[in-house]
């Protein structure tokens, strides 16, 4: 058995898409490095991540097959499922011979898997960009915590570009210790672990509380309807909003 190993990131997994075509090499599993138990009936081989050779494949992706699928494997990646490596890569196999009728083609298990994969991240990218709630701390900066299952930080970003151009922001994910940082008009994503608690400024303590006592008054109780709210809105995104931490 053959292992690529590479360094977790959407450009090394495309290098070794590339090292494998051009070795004529097919991988047993694509994998990252800190997950790997390794083993003496399985050949190890370590993909250094490389600029030319992903933008090259990143390319062919768009011109041979689609930009739609090139969409589709990069939310798929992100998904981070066990596996969706080795998905991806015979996803991009197939598409490499057939070209982008490849989404139709809806009896191939690959197909299937990186389609699946790619809705399940679309929908918490659709769901976060109306459940993300930045709080003000001191000296302005906006900052918001979230717990996404999938890595959508590069996802949710940019709308908050358009929308928030003028401000200097932080959205947080608590569960990858990463943050999407913007200031100065661009947006970055670095590691970010914080060792204390934030404190927020006055002036946001004040509309927490005003906006939590709007939410209580307008409540009716006997109309509650608990399992309702957990179908439209999954309990493990309450944590971060202010009206159900009251």
């Amino acid at each position: 058995m053959i292992v690529y190993v590479y360094d977790g990131t959407f450009e090394g997994l495309l290098t070794s898409i590339y090292d494998s075509f051009y070795r004529k090499e097919i991988p047993t599993r694509i994998t990252y490095m800190q997950e790997e138990q390794k083993d003496f009936l399985t050949t190890y081989i370590n993909i250094t991540t490389d600029e030319v050779k992903f933008n090259k494949v990143y390319n062919a992706i768009k011109d041979k097959i689609s930009y739609h699928s090139l969409q589709n494997i990069y939310y798929a990646f992100l998904s981070e499922q066990k596996d969706c490596e080795i998905a991806i890569y015979n996803y991009l196999r197939l598409g490499f011979k057939i070209g982008k009728s490849i989404d139709g083609y809806l009896s191939n298990n690959n197909v299937l898997i990186i389609n699946d994969f790619s809705r399940k991240v679309q929908k918490e990218r659709h769901a976060m960009l109306g459940l993300i709630r930045f709080m003000e701390l001191d000296k302005g900066l906006l900052y918001a915590k979230i717990q996404p299952k999938y890595n959508i930080l590069s996802l949710v970003s940019p709308h908050f570009e358009k929308r928030l151009a003028s401000e200097n922001w932080v959205i947080h994910d608590e569960n990858r210790n990463k943050a999407s940082i913007y200031t100065d008009g661009e947006w970055y994503i670095t590691e970010l672990k914080l060792e204390n608690e934030i404190e927020i400024s006055n002036k946001e303590k004040l509309f927490q509380s005003l906006w939590q006592n709007y939410f209580h008054s307008i409540s009716i109780k006997e109309r509650k309807n608990l399992k309702l709210q957990q179908q439209n809105m999954p309990k493990r995104y309450w944590v971060n909003l202010i009206e159900k931490n009251m």
